[in-house]
């Protein structure tokens, strides 16, 4: 009975390292997977490939909101998830200390890998920016003075607000999005060549210059000869 025991014991140690290290696989497969949008087909699969088929199934059903981002928005995912709040409520970043840093970091994803609490933007795939994906450009836009919010408030990493004010200003020039222009009143003396220092100078009252000196200039000769010499094959 012992030496059974002993026997079922050691097959079991023989085992465990080989579950532990697929578990690990299948851990370290299911991020990937997620980020990456299309997978490149496979002739031969390997039976670590089986324990990604879930992540691989949920990349497809994500696909669908690649042509059209703006249908994420209505969809009954997006509004269990966020409601009717905008996508960065909530959000805090991961730092030290009580005080958060004066920039968001660079990019969430660098590769196959992502940090540990990526911004709104990274962390959710559905979500793309586009500029024709106006609800999403207006949780980023003040309602009241029409300004981008600062990704320190919204904790956007800086690739993507770069991402997010190049839509924004592109959806404004397709007049996508309403921005405000400051309205200036304009005079007809503004554009009136009538005006004295825009018109014609009036002739002096008693006949002569306005100044005195300008019917008493006469050239420097030397400065003259000087001219005629250089320019005198250009003379008739």
């Amino acid at each position: 009975m012992a030496a059974s025991v002993h026997v079922v014991a050691k097959m079991f140690w023989r085992v465990l390292p080989a579950v532990s290290h697929q578990i690990r696989q299948h851990q370290s497969c299911l991020p990937k997977q997620f980020l990456k949008t299309r997978l490149a087909p496979v002739l031969f699969a390997h039976p670590r490939q089986f324990l990604c088929e879930a992540a691989s199934q949920k990349t497809e059903i994500l696909s669908q909101y690649k042509d059209r981002p703006w249908d994420y928005l209505d969809s009954e995912e997006y509004v269990d998830r966020y409601g009717d709040q905008p996508v960065w409520n909530g959000y805090r970043r991961n730092h030290k200390g009580g005080i958060p840093p004066q920039k968001t970091r660079k990019t969430c994803i660098r590769g196959d890998k992502i940090c540990g609490n990526p911004c709104p933007i990274c962390r959710d795939a559905n979500i793309i920016i586009h500029h024709q994906n106006v609800k999403l450009l207006q949780q980023f836009i003040s309602p009241h003075t029409g300004i981008v919010y600062d990704p320190t408030r919204t904790g956007v990493c800086r690739k993507q607000q770069k991402k997010l004010n190049e839509a924004i200003d592109t959806a404004r020039n397709h007049g996508l999005l309403q921005f405000q222009i400051p309205h200036v009143e304009f005079s007809g003396e503004t554009y009136s060549n009538t005006h004295d220092a825009v018109g014609s100078t009036p002739p002096p009252p008693s006949g002569e210059t306005w100044y005195w000196w300008y019917g008493n200039i006469e050239p420097d000769p030397s400065k003259v000869a000087q001219v005629m010499k250089t320019y005198k094959n250009y003379l008739k």
